[in-house]
């Protein structure tokens, strides 16, 4: 990627090292997924890691699309 700025470099990357999101993955509805948690019983989808091609094309499982879940599903923490 090229960026062309009269920034500097320095303060374009900025905080970049330290950034650490909070992703899990939970199974929503039968379809893993790689969620943020937003509040208690919120969270934002990442990502799919269905391998059953038909949700990909569900409109509710749209990356930034905003799930209830329960916290104490089994889950992994990445």
């Amino acid at each position: 990627m090229i960026l062309y700025s009269v920034i500097p470099m320095e303060d374009v990357f900025q905080g970049m090292d330290s950034f650490a999101p909070n992703y899990m993955e939970i199974s929503h509805q039968g379809v893993m997924m790689q969620v943020e948690p937003i509040s208690g019983f919120q969270a934002r989808i990442v990502r799919l890691l269905s391998c059953n091609p038909q949700d990909y094309l569900k409109e509710q499982y749209t990356p930034g699309s905003v799930i209830a879940y329960s916290p104490d599903l089994p889950r992994s923490i990445v």
